[in-house]
């Protein structure tokens, strides 16, 4: 019986999506993730903050990390953005239709479903039992799928260095494991950033919304956004412009578990697959077994 190679191919196409059909999603790649009961964050109040940039020196210091001031000359530390010498930074935004202003912080956002922890192949990146999630450079092997996967744009890459490791915002967990502040926490004169629990901040948050409602944009920003994060944000300016972007109140990493969950699970795609190259291959060798002796000469 002859077979070509297209009729392989449609029925090994035909028994994937007959495989992956019958699949069934497990339901904890379905269900809502929420974040851990004890998990802790940070609350930043962007109408509060002086951009005295405080928080910024007492990181690197914290951290034992050199300041960036190459766009200084040495001077000082002024970096434009996060980068291997700055886990924390504080950006202004101007509005030059009413010479207003605003400040924003920005580091790892800590998130209650993290992409990085999803990207990573090998655990290096780890959402620890309070939310915060830690980078383990003895596992890491410089792939930077956590920086690729990250939708804020933190974990960065140590281009200068010969054995370069991610860095990134660990909310001072060598601090606050031993009941101390993180270190922007503690240092910041106008109290623009607090600590605590998520669930506290949280509710602090929705207290000054409702006490100053002319203040504020009527948001929690993190509270929803790619699922919740457990670094909040209150503002006085739209946080669009801020430059915190809007992905919508589903984890990043959702869609990427529901499809490796449907496509491997049981690796139905994968040996359709590879029946097909095994089909393929089988057809190939038979055709050359039935080739007449006479038509092999030159």
């Amino acid at each position: 019986m002859d077979i070509s190679r297209r009729s392989l191919i449609r029925a090994a196409a035909v028994a994937a999506v007959g495989s992956a059909a019958t699949v069934i999603v497990p339901e904890e790649a379905l269900a809502d993730t929420a974040p851990p009961d004890e998990s802790v964050g940070m609350l930043y109040d962007s109408t509060k903050c002086v951009g005295c940039k405080a928080c910024m020196g007492a990181c690197n210091e914290a951290n034992n990390i050199t300041p960036d001031t190459a766009t200084s000359d040495g001077r000082a530390a002024m970096p434009i953005d996060l980068n291997e010498h700055a886990l924390n930074i504080i950006k202004v935004y101007n509005d030059p239709a009413s010479a207003n202003h605003a400040y924003i912080k920005r580091q790892c956002m800590h998130c209650v479903d993290p992409a990085c922890v999803s990207a990573c192949m090998i655990g290096a990146m780890k959402k620890q039992a309070n939310g915060v999630v830690t980078y383990d450079a003895s596992r890491c092997v410089g792939c930077r799928y956590c920086e690729m996967g990250c939708p804020f744009n933190v974990p960065k890459f140590e281009w200068s260095k010969a054995v370069p490791k991610i860095v990134k915002c660990q909310l001072c967990i060598h601090r606050t494991s031993k009941g101390q502040l993180p270190a922007c926490v503690e240092v910041c004169p106008p109290k623009a950033v607090i600590y605590g629990k998520r669930s506290d901040l949280l509710a602090e948050a929705h207290r000054r919304l409702q006490e100053h409602p002319e203040r504020y944009i009527p948001k929690v920003y993190g509270e929803h956004e790619a699922g919740g994060t457990q670094v909040l944000y209150l503002a006085g300016v739209e946080f669009e412009k801020l430059g915190m972007p809007d992905y919508g109140d589903r984890p990043v990493p959702e869609t990427v578990h529901n499809v490796q969950h449907t496509v491997y699970q049981g690796f139905a795609l994968p040996m359709a697959l590879y029946g097909v190259l095994a089909g393929i291959t089988w057809r190939n060798r038979r055709q050359k077994q039935e080739t007449p002796a006479e038509e092999k000469q030159p």
